[in-house]
């Protein structure tokens, strides 16, 4: 389990995030939702072992306070939203990078024939096989938003946490990514904690939902239970629903 209890985070002595708490067992998912600025990202960082915090965050019965980054490294794997890409390697060079914390366990610490396969398996998961010998540099943002998240999939890690991973990415990718990450969640004892502004899809990767306003819980729970129009329209000051309803009427009739 992914236990996360009365976390608190922030920066240069400012309290960004206060008191969150959530779990998440083997073969779930969950995603966070909540306006610009409310602490999203902060807690996915503190989660990561990124930041320091109080309160506590144990994976599998075991604080994060009590592991080395190494160990932390190899069960969790972080998905950031780009922000700039300051080296050049090769598409296939860049996936391979997940899995340095394995290739340093191995006798000769180079990559293996089943790094070298798996890096290929993670390529096929986002389509990009073909550009496997791409400088990333030359890459769009979308395609180099998909490099990143098959290389956090190479880590083999245990929970991705993911900010934002549609950013960037066309409505096909879009959907295909959020679709993996479903099932990726579903199977192998994963876990997958997303942050995303969409709530269509948030909703699609998981019925779990937790809604941060202010650095805190809003709710937790499925969408339509606990989560509402009521509460959607106090968090984010607008009628949610209803702006999603008429939204969806204009596509009736389309052929």
């Amino acid at each position: 389990m992914l236990k996360v209890e009365n976390v608190s985070a922030g920066y240069g002595g400012a309290t960004v995030v206060r008191g969150v708490s959530f779990s998440l067992d083997k073969n779930e998912s969950i995603c966070i939702i909540g306006p610009n600025g409310c602490g999203k990202t902060t807690l996915l960082r503190a989660v990561a072992g990124l930041l320091p915090y109080s309160g506590s965050v144990e994976l599998d019965g075991k604080p994060l306070r009590k592991m080395k980054l190494r160990e932390i490294a190899k069960k969790i794997a972080m998905l950031s939203q780009i922000s700039g890409i300051y080296f050049s390697y090769s598409v296939f060079e860049t996936v391979m990078m997940g899995r340095y914390l394995h290739m340093r366990d191995s006798f000769f610490g180079a990559p293996s024939e089943r790094d070298r396969e798996l890096v290929f398996e993670c390529l096929r998961a986002v389509d990009l096989t073909d550009a496997a010998g791409k400088e990333i540099s030359a890459l769009s943002g979308g395609q180099l938003q998909r490099v990143f998240f098959a290389r956090a999939l190479a880590q083999e890690p245990e929970v991705i946490l993911l900010d934002e991973p549609t950013n960037h990415l066309d409505i096909k990718y879009q959907i295909e990514l959020i679709e993996y990450l479903k099932e990726w969640s579903r199977a192998g004892g994963h876990r997958a904690v997303g942050v995303l502004h969409d709530i269509n899809l948030a909703m699609r990767l998981s019925e779990n939902m937790l809604i941060m306003k202010d650095g805190a819980v809003a709710a937790e729970g499925r969408a339509g239970e606990k989560i509402d129009s009521a509460m959607l329209r106090d968090v984010y000051g607008v009628d949610v629903v209803d702006f999603m309803r008429r939204s969806l009427r204009r596509w009736d009739g389309m052929k």
